[in-house]
């Protein structure tokens, strides 16, 4: 099932993979000796939503997750948020430029329209191009916590979660009162301001964020004609997160977030100075009712919208409209939980390349029932749900997992899913598009085994993907009479293997994950474009003195740039970053970064640069 990957995970050209190997081998054999330590013992059991839509231990979550917290993002400090979650297990991006600029995100080699994004439970994408969540209009500095799933979750959350989803969280006030001021500059002239509130005092909570971030750039551009400028960027960005607790049982919350981003890029053959702008507007309003202590009712309205146009060489402008209704109840059962879920979905596309404005609209009315339960070593996660699509009639998902707790410690899994995704309204009613294209659709089959330790942790999962109907814009092909078209065409298999660990040894937190996937497409057995068949991060924190210090290995093999080459034009790369912090003052921390330590030239997209070395310094007063 799995030799296509073994296979691949063999052969070296770009990355040192026999000392990857061997420092992935030792850290198993410590693990697997390893004592469990007093401070292990006091870290807090966490709980997560991603995995169900309902709160759950992640300890007993069976699919493949990864959380990041604050305080993870603040040694993050300076990056992009993309740029963060290009360091994560099954994780990779493609960029055109700098921040700001056009940004794909591939989870375990699954293109960016097949991971589905919410922020506080608002769903985030567009109905222009492909799809999928723009990633470079989420403001980092206003997140608190990311959940990350990797795996199909039809079932759970409907249509596009082919390959996983990703759920953002803000702040949400506590008890008291917690301002926070931040600023940070760094190198290509980049700044940034953060500013904040939070609280609680009676039946109110709130939490208030601001940020404003900037920066000169570079030339995004490496080769070929463009305007020779440095391509900048700006982005303002707010968020407002109110609940009311309006008794003991019931709580009202609402949610909102807006983002504006401006960023320079260069045009294929243009001397002009073009320009992206990106708006995002998100707003929520939720209920939830605990009307027994084994029964709740969760009922949440919200609307998101992102706008995109540019300027420059061409102007064009498009804006994606998403409502959606969901109404959850949840049971208690035995040593499980029942859930039963009624949601709707309604999308709207404003686009001038439309053919006929009467198809901007669709819509999506799903029935979802969900049953996890534990039976002391054994668990189990069942899931249904049946989507009546406005275009495409009745779409049925489900999803099976399982797991057995055979030793202290030790935890092996084994899930299958499904998942769809409907064509995007611009792939069927543009001047590119076809009305008759068919939703993709995925089977994945994965087993994992994990060993965990009250904060240390070591496992290995492995998966494949099946994903038939895929769309794609091909030269030559459709009926749209342009020279491209979009066009069911693809058939791809998403296989791979993901080891990731973490442990710490006295003053030492190593971590990392190391990836060996082979996202093929089927009709022609070639590597699906800009997705590597090996990847890694690892890194170790130290506490010195009062400071703490990082140091990080990212790596990638080589690439195809586009389907129909015969080489891989994108070379690996091996990149090594530095971090430290340390409280200077009473509430006041230090952080400083250098990344590509080693000023090493590598490429995301053909024809566009990255950055260099790039140093950042960073204060946060944040009042303990």
């Amino acid at each position: 099932m799995f030799s296509n990957v073994l296979k691949a995970g063999a052969v070296a050209p770009a990355l040192p993979w026999s000392a990857v190997s061997a420092a992935v081998l030792c850290a198993v054999a410590a693990a697997a000796q390893a004592q469990e330590s007093p401070s292990a013992r006091a870290t807090l059991e966490e709980t997560v939503v991603a995995a169900t839509r309902s709160e759950q231990r992640l300890s007993d979550v069976i699919a493949d997750m990864t959380v990041i917290d604050r305080d993870q993002l603040d040694q993050q400090a300076g990056r992009s948020l993309e740029d963060v979650m290009a360091k994560l297990p099954g994780v990779q991006i493609t960029r055109n430029g700098g921040p700001g600029t056009e940004t794909g995100l591939y989870l375990r080699g699954a293109s960016k329209q097949h991971t589905a994004v919410y922020i506080d439970g608002i769903r985030v994408d567009v109905q222009n191009g492909s799809g999928g969540a723009q990633w470079e209009s989420l403001p980092v500095d206003l997140i608190e916590r990311i959940e990350v799933l990797r795996g199909p979750a039809g079932a759970v959350y409907g249509s596009d979660a082919l390959a996983g989803v990703v759920q953002v969280f803000t702040k949400r006030g506590t008890a008291g009162v917690q301002p926070f001021v931040g600023v940070g500059a760094g190198e290509y002239g980049s700044r940034k301001a953060e500013a904040g509130i939070s609280g609680a005092q009676g039946m109110v909570d709130y939490a208030l964020g601001l940020s404003y971030a900037e920066s000169h750039g570079f030339d995004s551009k490496n080769r070929g004609v463009h305007n020779e400028d440095r391509d900048g960027y700006t982005r303002k960005s707010a968020n407002a997160r109110v609940g009311l607790q309006l008794n003991a049982d019931q709580r009202l919350e609402l949610t909102a977030l807006t983002s504006r981003t401006n960023a320079g890029y260069d045009a294929s053959k243009s001397v002009k100075d073009d320009r992206g702008l990106r708006a995002l507007d998100a707003y929520g309003l939720s209920w939830t009712a605990q009307w027994t202590e084994r029964f709740r009712t969760r009922l949440s309205v919200s609307e998101s919208t992102n706008r995109y146009e540019t300027s420059g060489t061409s102007t064009y402008e498009a804006e994606t409209r998403l409502r959606t209704m969901l109404l959850q109840n949840e049971w208690l059962l035995g040593p499980g939980t029942l859930s039963l879920a009624l949601e709707r979905r309604e999308d709207t596309l404003e686009n001038t390349g439309l053919k006929n404005t009467s198809h901007k609209d669709r819509d999506q009315t799903g029935v979802a029932i969900g049953y996890g339960a534990k039976f002391g070593a054994h668990s189990v996660q069942l899931n249904a749900r049946s989507d009546e699509d406005s275009d495409f009639g009745r779409k049925n998902t489900g999803g099976i997992g399982y797991a057995w707790a055979f030793a202290p410690q030790w935890r092996a899994t084994a899930s299958t899913s499904t998942g769809f995704r409907v064509p995007s309204l611009y792939q069927r009613f543009s001047d590119y598009g076809d009305p008759a294209l068919a939703p993709e659709e995925s089977l994945n089959k994965e087993i994992g085994l994990r060993w965990a330790d009250q904060g240390n942790h070591l496992g290995v999962t492995l998966y494949r993907n099946k994903l038939q109907n895929l769309v794609s814009y091909e030269k030559g092909l459709g009926s749209c009479g342009k020279t491209s078209c979009y066009v069911n065409v693809e058939r791809a298999q998403l296989q791979g293997i993901t080891l990731t660990g973490a442990y710490r040894t006295g003053r030492l937190k190593w971590y990392g994950s190391v990836d060996f996937q082979n996202p093929t497409n089927e009709a022609t057995g070639k590597l699906l474009e800009r997705r590597s068949r090996r990847f890694a991060t690892l890194g170790v924190d130290a506490a010195v003195h009062g400071w703490t210090l990082g140091g990080e290995m990212q790596a990638a093999s080589r690439r195809y740039n586009a389907k129909d080459e015969q080489v891989m034009s994108l070379g690996g790369y091996t990149l090594f970053n530095l971090s430290a912090s340390t409280q200077v003052a009473r509430d006041l921390t230090l952080t400083a970064r250098i990344d590509n330590l080693m000023d090493r030239a590598y490429t995301l997209a053909q024809d566009y640069a990255t950055p260099g070395r790039t140093f950042w310094v960073g204060l946060k007063w944040l009042p303990r």
